[in-house]
């Protein structure tokens, strides 16, 4: 059914709220396995909050429909059936969240509402960084480590003792006085700088690289062979208890100082805070160094001090009253901009790139953010606006030093959206944007009416040449397996590879010098398997769809939607170099006919007719097309159900690819688009859909399942 927003929940009939409890409940559960068993989440931390929320509160107004399995009682999810299980002797609970500064209030005031304090009357509460990563329960026995087990679903866990033994933070026997019995619980993490090394050499030796610290330290905890979880840099955090004999203090704060006499790392901006005043400053001052902590922190967590009044408080579902986890704002964070670099495109453009501390933001390790142009660095917007809370008299501009604030929404690429100048260091100079291309020198020029400085080298400039290299072995273009961004690079600095025709005739030119599988993989990072498949998906795209072969030119202006445009209105390479050619002077029938196409303008089209004019272009045209053989592509059919209409796919798509879905709706003639906005007439839903369908349904917009869109499409 549709999902309805929180505020309409009322409205809802019981059939009604029974079928999204269900439902709602059945998105969680998929979600918790991903991230606790698979430590592969789909989603942001923000969205799935707002899911658990939305169940929350649909629970609240219909208590009596709300399975006595469901979310609200359950903690992570059941343990992977790799590792032996554990039973929990005291269960592992989650928290709550606070996301405002009236949630903290609130959750202090019912905490003196429970216990009946009088007004005047302190409650001492500790506050620490909520840490990133997996947790974990130590137990020792007359202070020797005898067991550790993950969370699992909070009653049962994962037997990863072997595994823990390896970490160095982890005391395999404590020091000085020590109950008998005692579970240590904390978090396994991985520092920013670990994980950069560790993917760095994950990639190099080709294998899985991890999309952040969260999901390697998980990753790296959980494996079958411990010597694997022993070259990995994990690290630990104690802060929590489970099962014990007795205990060595009588508050949180006491407890988790005799954690540090034993032997563990504690987290240092752990403080007691006295009333919500307090909490609140010790937060934003958390917040304010979260970048240079090094370490991926996502809140805070807030815990009564006093044990006995814990005791008192006791547990409601699966979390604690006496504790909450004030979370970070969604999808942000604050970090140091340690340079700032010009790449250079593949049509010349000189694109000013920021280097970040590497920081968490919405689930990915961020440590460049884009910086789009010379304006955008000043503190102007493309509409010639300050931004950034600056003004035309005194822009905000950006400075190598500063600390700043990173936005990420979704697939977008991240950017700097606030500079807290009061922290801007003395020495910070204004930023001064380069005249000259960093890779050939040539003039770096600025045209009217453009936002972008352009390098002039043209072919000359090895960037340029470089860049359209890599965007011909592109995924939207040839998409030649094995051949990247890296490879190509290697390429071009060996000379194997100068124009795209050289990647055809690799094979050829190594042949005739001898084996041409032995001197590939004689080549550092290559072996006899890895270049004999290179070489094999290099013949398979020796016959390529026309508008992969349009789109992998690298023609300005022309995309993927507009390649298939092309291809569809000329049908074959034949008529389309030739209407190209007919056109160059734009003005007769072929100009006339190339503007006509729906979607293309006097811009795009200038661009392609440019592309053909110019001799250089026709030369490596003419070298490429004696290795292709370019399919014929039919035009898209305009009286289809579907035709003239956007169409969004998320989720797990089970009968087609994601790639054959986009293809078959453009041959009908639908857009398809990445994001859902108020223009889009179709959403196609598979499993694991996430925030997509929720703005699809908060917009009103049709949505439908797989096997609905396949019976729309095929009537």
């Amino acid at each position: 059914m549709a999902n309805t927003p929180e505020e309409k929940l009322d409205a809802l009939t019981a059939d009604e709220a029974r079928a999204e409890l269900e439902r709602l409940g059945a998105e969680i559960a998929h979600h918790d396995a991903l991230y606790h068993q698979q430590d592969a989440p789909e989603i942001s931390d923000a969205d799935y909050d707002a899911l658990r929320r939305r169940y929350e509160a649909l629970e609240a107004l219909h208590p009596g429909l709300a399975p006595k399995d469901g979310p609200s009682a359950r903690v992570g999810a059941a343990p992977s059936e790799k590792f032996a299980k554990v039973r929990h002797r005291a269960p592992m609970l989650s928290l709550g969240n606070a996301f405002s500064d009236g949630d903290v209030s609130e959750f202090v005031g019912r905490i003196r509402r429970f216990l009946n304090l009088k007004d005047d009357e302190p409650v001492a509460i500790t506050a620490e960084p909520k840490i990133d990563g997996l947790s974990l329960s130590l137990r020792y026995e007359d202070g020797a480590l005898v067991q550790a087990a993950t969370r699992g679903d909070g009653t049962e866990g994962e037997n990863v003792t072997t595994n823990a033994r390896t970490i160095h933070d982890i005391p395999q026997v404590l020091k000085g006085e020590f109950p008998p019995v005692f579970e240590v619980r904390g978090e396994v993490y991985m520092s920013h700088a670990d994980f950069e090394a560790l993917n760095a050499r994950q990639e190099a030796a080709g294998q899985k690289i991890f999309a952040n610290p969260r999901n390697a330290a998980a990753g790296s905890l959980r494996q079958l062979d411990p010597a694997i979880t022993a070259a990995r840099p994990l690290r630990f955090f104690a802060y929590s208890w489970g099962e014990v004999s007795s205990l060595p203090a009588d508050t949180q704060m006491g407890v988790v100082r005799a954690f540090a006499d034993w032997g563990f790392q504690v987290n240092p901006l752990m403080e007691r805070c006295d009333g919500v005043e307090d909490l609140l400053a010790h937060y934003r001052a958390i917040e304010a160094q979260r970048a240079t902590l090094g370490y991926d922190i996502d809140g805070v967590v807030y815990k009564v001090d006093r044990l006995d009044w814990q005791a008192r408080l006791g547990f409601v579902s699966r979390a604690p009253r006496w504790a909450i986890a004030h979370k970070f704002p969604a999808e942000r964070a604050t970090t140091i901009l340690n340079a700032i670099d010009i790449q250079v495109g593949r049509t010349g453009s000189l694109t000013p790139v920021a280097r970040l501390e590497p920081v968490t933001v919405g689930g990915v390790v961020v440590s460049n953010a884009t910086l789009h142009n010379e304006d955008y660095i000043r503190g102007f917007g493309g509409d010639g606006l300050p931004i950034r809370g600056g003004t035309a008299e005194a822009p905000v501009d950006l400075r190598v030093g500063d600390t700043v604030t990173v936005q990420r929404a979704g697939d977008v690429i991240p950017q700097i959206v606030a500079v807290d100048i009061s922290k801007r260091p003395p020495a910070a100079k204004p930023y001064q944007f380069p005249s000259t291309c960093p890779e050939c020198g040539s003039h770096a020029v600025r045209e009217d009416g453009e936002a972008v400085r352009r390098c002039t080298g043209g072919l000359i400039c090895p960037a340029q040449a470089v860049e359209r290299l890599k965007h011909f072995v592109s995924r939207g273009a040839f998409d030649i397996e094995g051949l990247g961004a890296k490879q190509v690079e290697a390429f071009w600095d060996k000379g194997w590879v100068r124009e795209p025709a050289d990647i055809f005739t690799l094979k050829a030119r190594f042949g005739s010098q001898g084996s041409e599988i032995q001197r590939l993989s004689s080549t550092e990072g290559w072996g006899s398997k890895s270049a004999e498949n290179l070489f094999a998906a290099i013949d398979e795209r020796r016959v390529i769809p026309l508008d992969r072969l349009i789109y992998g030119l690298g023609i300005r202006h022309v995309g993927e939607t507009s390649a298939r445009l092309l291809a569809r209105r000329y049908g074959d390479w034949e008529n389309f170099e030739a209407s190209m050619t007919a056109a160059a002077d734009r003005e007769g029938e072929a100009w006339a006919t190339l503007l006509d196409i729906d979607g293309v303008g006097e811009i795009l089209a200038g661009a392609v007719v440019e592309f053909f004019a110019e001799s250089q272009n026709r030369t490596l045209l003419n070298n490429l097309l004696r290795q292709l053989e370019v399919q014929h592509m039919e035009a898209a059919l305009s009286d289809s159900a579907v035709s003239g209409k956007t169409v969004v796919f998320t989720g797990t798509l089970e009968k087609m690819t994601r790639a054959e879905a986009k293809a078959r709706a453009e041959a009908l003639g639908a857009k398809v688009s990445g994001s859902v906005s108020k223009k889009t007439d179709i959403v196609v839903a598979g499993p694991g859909a996430g925030s997509k369908l929720k703005k699809a349904e908060e917009l009103g917009v049709a949505v439908m399942t797989e096997d609905e869109w396949l019976a729309l499409v095929s009537g």
